[in-house]
Parts: C-alpha cells; sequence; structure tokens
C-alpha cells in the first residue's frame, strides 16, 4: 500500500519579506493615520466662525445716555478680522484659520445711511492657531501674501448703505456692503452681507466674503503633500463704538 500522504510543514517566511510587510504597513499608518491624528489631535478642534452672538453685550453707566445713531463710529479693541482656508492632506480635510486684532478704520452715518466707511488690517500681524502655527505663518507671510510689500488689506465703502428704520438696541439685523477690498495689493469691488446688533453704545458689525486667490495674485498656498486650493473666506467682527 502506499504511504498515506503527508502534510507538508509550515515554512517560515523568509525574513526580508516580513520586513518588508512591517515596512509597508509602516506606511500606510504613517500617510493614512498621521493626517488623522494630526488634525483631530495636534491640531485640535477649528475655532468657531466669528459671530455678532459671540460678543458680550454691554451696558450703559447710571445716568449715561446712548450716543445718537447718526455720527462717525470708530473701530474698538475687540474687533478681529480672520481667513480660513480648507487644507487636504492625504485625503485628510481640516480648515486652517488664521487672524489680528490689528484693525482701524471708522464709519459715518447721517440720517438712516452709512454714508462713508473704511478700514484697514495689518497683514503683518496674522498668526494662526495650532500647534504648526510657526510654519504656516512663515508661509502666509513670505511666500503667500509676501506681507514686506503688501503690509495692508482695506476696504472702502463705495455705496451708502440703508439702515431704514433705526433697530431697536439688541436686536440683529442685517445689510450688506459694497466696496473695494485690496488684498496683495490688488483691488477688487466685493459686496459682502453683514449681520449686525447695536447694544448701549457698541455697535458689532460681522461679515464673510469668499476670496479666489488668483483674483488677487495671491500665490497658490498649497505646499508638499498639503492641498488648499483656489479659495478661502475671509471673516470680520467689528467692534464699534462712538468716535
Amino acid at each position: 500500500m502506499p504511504a498515506p500522504a503527508t502534510t507538508p510543514r509550515n515554512r517560515k517566511s523568509p525574513r526580508w519579506l516580513r520586513r518588508a510587510v512591517v515596512g509597508v504597513v509602516a506606511v500606510l499608518v504613517v500617510v493614512v493615520g498621521g493626517p488623522f491624528v494630526y488634525f483631530h489631535f495636534l491640531e485640535g478642534k477649528t475655532p468657531a466662525k466669528l459671530s455678532v452672538e459671540s460678543v458680550s453685550t454691554s451696558t450703559l453707566a447710571p445716568g449715561q445716555k446712548a450716543a445718537p445713531l447718526a455720527g462717525t463710529w470708530k473701530v474698538g479693541s475687540g474687533s478681529t478680522v480672520d481667513y480660513r482656508v480648507k487644507e487636504t492632506l492625504f485625503d485628510q480635510s481640516h480648515t486652517a484659520v488664521g487672524g489680528t486684532k490689528s484693525v482701524t478704520g471708522s464709519m459715518t452715518i447721517a440720517a438712516t445711511f452709512v454714508t462713508t466707511a473704511s478700514f484697514s488690517v495689518d497683514m503683518t500681524t496674522i498668526t494662526s492657531t495650532g500647534v504648526q502655527h510657526g510654519t504656516r505663518d512663515d508661509q502666509f507671510q513670505n511666500r503667500i501674501m509676501d506681507t514686506a510689500d503688501f503690509s495692508t488689506a482695506t476696504f472702502v465703502l463705495t455705496s451708502p448703505i440703508k439702515l431704514g428704520t433705526p433697530p431697536k438696541d439688541g436686536v440683529l439685523t442685517h445689510y450688506s456692503a459694497t466696496g473695494k477690498l485690496t488684498l496683495h495689493g490688488t483691488t477688487k469691488t466685493v459686496t459682502i452681507p453683514l449681520t449686525a446688533r447695536r447694544t448701549a453704545n457698541v455697535m458689532v458689525v460681522q461679515g464673510l466674503t469668499p476670496i479666489t486667490f488668483s483674483d488677487y495674485n495671491i500665490n497658490d498656498p498649497s505646499g508638499g503633500p498639503a492641498s488648499v486650493g483656489n479659495a478661502g473666506q475671509l471673516e470680520f467682527l467689528l467692534e464699534l463704538v462712538p468716535s
């Protein structure tokens, strides 16, 4: 009778093959898991968008009267201008945010119209959030926005804003502002939707507008494996006080 068949003994994989498999797994962990860990644990949660509701309401001192609506209102110390751009790294997405409180300017109201408004932002003071803010800020200040040559961004109102019935104290109202926005030395006409609220002697105005980088001759922010695309958002929260 023929001898019964025997099962071949399992042979260990060659050492080079096991090392190759381990290497491939390690690369996959870095490529796939690395961006997830970076964005979700190191960069942290993306800051909320600026909003009128986030500003504490103000009160008048005993005996103090509210300033008239008509007149000049200047930018207060609580004002902020931010940028937001979506970053994609190996199919993982994250919104990068940076901003500054170095904002100056004023607006003038005559009767129930905003007749003039002009605001400036010191672009050299913009810093971003997250653990890699130093690297991102260096790219922003130099390669992308070239703030050494274009240190200021401005908005100048070109069409009056009709306020209509004077808004009641503490009530949200909505308008739009059309004017000249200058970024990176290039000026474009934009119309920005606004949300406003006056409480006592503080008028808070919030706005947000999309920015197409190529429209302002801004260099592509993408770098290395990180892709940004050709658009971002400019947002602001102005706290205006009587001048």
